[in-house]
């Protein structure tokens, strides 16, 4: 029998590729806990789309209440943080805190997360989170650089040919932010996103 892991997912297009490489040796489960999207309505295209695609590997999917206060709350005088700094850090040790939490209250031996299949992410730094928060839980968190063997692209070129959502934005209201300052700043030709 399989040991029971619990698979946090961030989007659709990250579950296109992770659950693939964990099905030989996992019975998994997605979970999407991802109280920091913003707006709402962003919440609901991506796990619609994560939903997709763990039906797509006839997975088990289940989903966090969408609760951004309380991911307000976490990042509270963070403003300023720089894109992959300490408020990164405490929005992935956020939502992998309330996914290893869910993992322990359900009976569940180990917990991954799709999130380092993103070049955009800090693949030790998602890892050492995840370690830790583990350790505390008394869980196994699988720590992998899912982006490894061009994990990424065939994320990408998978959840395009599945034609779900793709998002052009990390999730926060300061990525967001982030990705329209910099859409002002490209010249008007520019046609490198």
């Amino acid at each position: 029998m399989k040991p029971r892991l619990l698979l946090h997912a961030c989007c659709g297009v990250c579950s296109s590729y992770v659950p693939e490489k964990l099905m030989p040796d996992f019975d998994v489960t997605v979970y999407f806990e991802n109280s920091n999207l913003f707006p709402e309505d962003e919440f609901f295209k991506r796990r619609g789309a994560a939903q997709i695609m763990a039906q797509k590997y006839k997975l088990p999917f289940l989903t966090a209440e969408y609760a951004i206060n309380d991911w307000f709350k976490a990042v509270r005088g963070m403003v300023k943080e720089m894109e992959g700094g300490k408020r990164c850090q405490t929005c992935i040790g956020f939502r992998l805190n309330k996914t290893m939490q869910f993992a322990k209250e359900k009976g569940f031996e180990w917990v991954a997360t799709t999130l380092s299949v993103s070049r955009r992410k800090n693949v030790d730094q998602i890892n050492q989170i995840g370690h830790d928060l583990a350790k505390v839980h008394g869980l196994k968190f699988l720590g992998k650089d899912w982006k490894k063997e061009n994990g990424e692209l065939i994320s990408q070129q998978r959840a395009k040919e599945a034609g779900i959502y793709r998002q052009n934005y990390c999730g926060c209201v300061f990525s967001l932010f982030n990705e329209l300052r910099q859409e002002r700043l490209r010249p008007p030709n520019d046609k490198s996103i």
